[in-house]
């Protein structure tokens, strides 16, 4: 996210990198590395007067991409920065003539997102592959996924609450009608197969299969309108995860492809959507007739929930421990939480750190 508008300390943006095994987070003097398994600082790097308002990992390797931000930018916020950590130095640019709003990686493509475009490029020659005009977009909401054999681009449509799915191993396009508002985030499966969304609304997480664009699940985090700040899939898509500005995550369980063996997608979303049918029609036959039920009667509520103690900007993934998660927000605070996947209720708090105090 570039989150230099929003945070009100030195903390300028933060995130995990594709598979969750470390995070980035930048400032107005540089940018950090962490692991999160072992917690630890990897390496630091400070310029002299000069923020970094976006930086993106690239897993695990010397290569990262940065852009300038804060009150003094050491790079332009125009242009993305391809930084060589073994070198300590830029070792390639691209330049754009507004604001770069956010960056995705992964091993053969660069994607940036300004106000109202995304462009794809090859990483290995930064040769411009794809411009993708879209509807405003302020917040930089993108998802790309990371899988070397499946290459998925999810990003907002023209008109508000749609959204424009690149398949670009099969050279198709598709267009999911998520919501009825604006998007407020979005985030796909490691291997893209899954796409899941949030409006501004804040109140309904649906998720969508990117293939058919049939919806596979809908879960509600609440009746109260909520600022949607991340949605986590676990690796094996078994869990969905979401924070909010109400200081709480919630995990919930996901059913799309927990049993689908061999089948095609079209097969997939049919047997999901019987299944659910009969769940429902069984629950519901004895008031069926007798009193109309308001429509959150319907929703799949929360597994498990974890309360944040600070209220604030904050961005969640699943941990490389079964059931654990990361929890990282603009206070500098890192946790590691664990959860019953059967019982659910509270998450248990396993470790706290503070990434802004390390020297």
């Amino acid at each position: 996210m570039d989150a230099s508008h929003e945070l009100e300390d030195e903390l300028l943006d933060f995130g995990f990198n594709q598979d969750a095994t470390c995070f980035a987070c930048s400032t107005n003097s540089g940018f950090r590395i962490f692991s999160c398994e072992p917690y630890r600082q990897q390496f630091r790097r400070d310029f002299d007067k000069g923020g970094i308002g976006v930086v993106q990992m690239l897993f695990r390797c010397n290569i990262l991409a940065i852009v300038g931000g804060g009150t003094t930018p050491r790079f332009p916020p125009t242009n993305v920065m391809i930084w060589d950590d073994d070198q300590q130095k830029c070792i390639a640019e691209l330049s754009f003539r507004s604001q770069v709003r956010s960056v995705r990686l992964r091993r053969d493509r660069i994607v940036v997102c300004q106000e109202a475009k995304v462009s794809v490029y090859n990483f290995a020659d930064l040769h411009l592959l794809h411009s993708i005009e879209t509807g405003p977009n302020s917040r930089g909401l993108m998802a790309l996924s990371s899988h070397p054999d499946a290459t998925v681009l999810a990003c907002p449509g023209l008109q508000s609450g749609k959204v424009r799915v690149e398949l670009y191993d099969r050279a198709a396009t598709r267009f999911i009608d998520a919501h009825d508002s604006a998007l407020s985030c979005l985030e796909l499966s490691l291997d893209g197969r899954i796409l899941a969304t949030a409006s501004e609304k804040g109140t309904l997480i649906r998720v969508w299969n990117t293939s058919t664009t049939n919806i596979l699940q809908e879960v509600r985090r609440g009746l109260d309108t909520a600022v949607i700040f991340s949605i986590a899939i676990s690796r094996s898509c078994d869990f969905l995860a979401v924070s909010s500005d109400k200081g709480t995550v919630h995990v919930f369980p996901l059913r799309c492809f927990t049993s689908s063996g061999d089948q095609s997608d079209e097969e997939e979303d049919s047997n999901n959507h019987s299944a659910i049918s009969q769940t429902m029609n069984s629950m519901l036959s004895y008031v069926k007739g007798i009193v109309p039920l308001p429509s959150y009667f319907y929703s799949e509520w929360s597994l498990a929930q974890f309360r944040i103690p600070e209220d604030c900007w904050s961005v969640v993934a699943f941990g490389a421990k079964p059931n654990s998660l990361y929890v990282l927000n603009q206070k500098g605070s890192f946790y590691k939480v664990e959860f019953d996947p059967i019982k659910g209720g509270p998450c248990t708090q396993k470790q706290y750190h503070n990434f802004l105090e390390m020297d």
